[in-house]
């Protein structure tokens, strides 16, 4: 099977998960699929879907942050209309209410700096104090641990604004 039709396999399927989850690709369908491509390419190269925009190191431990959906894509999302890539993107740009920029890097350069390599991460121990924020949608009770809360509940649907901040 070629890269091409080995990318439109994956789109599918991404996309499916996408709608399930409340999240949107890029509807500029050229755009995703030359993404799609590179994905099949870093699965060839690492067995992983690294992400495209970003040099990975080809040991999938040191690149768990960046494996897609990267670890980074709510926070772009909601911050900045898309993730480091573009492949997510919010409602407003989807339906044209916003116009895509430029994402600035939160990947920290420094590896020591990165979530699987601090002292906490990957560990499955809970040590009773929490590295972030959780938030809890109001609606379905979905709890997620992040700086904010996700622009749209990945179980229900609901605003973010229907989300509180639960510890």
């Amino acid at each position: 099977m070629s890269v091409e039709e080995r990318a439109e396999e994956l789109y599918e399927k991404l996309d499916k998960q996408a709608r399930t989850g409340g999240y949107n690709l890029n509807p500029d369908r050229e755009f995703t699929m030359q993404l799609m491509e590179g994905l099949v390419t870093n699965i060839d190269r690492y067995g992983y879907m690294a992400c495209p925009c970003r040099l990975a190191d080809g040991e999938r431990q040191k690149d768990l942050d960046i494996i897609c959906p990267c670890d980074y894509r709510d926070a772009d999302l909601v911050e900045h209309g898309a993730c480091y890539c573009g492949l997510y993107v919010s409602d407003e740009v989807r339906d044209g209410e916003r116009e895509l920029g430029a994402v600035p890097e939160r990947r920290p350069a420094d590896p020591e700096k990165r979530p699987q390599n601090r002292e906490s991460g990957g560990s499955s121990e809970v040590s009773g104090e929490l590295s972030q924020p959780v938030h809890r949608c109001r609606v379905c009770g979905y709890l997620c641990a992040r700086e904010d809360p996700p622009g749209k509940c990945p179980i229900c649907g609901a605003a973010a604004d229907r989300f509180e901040r639960f510890m």
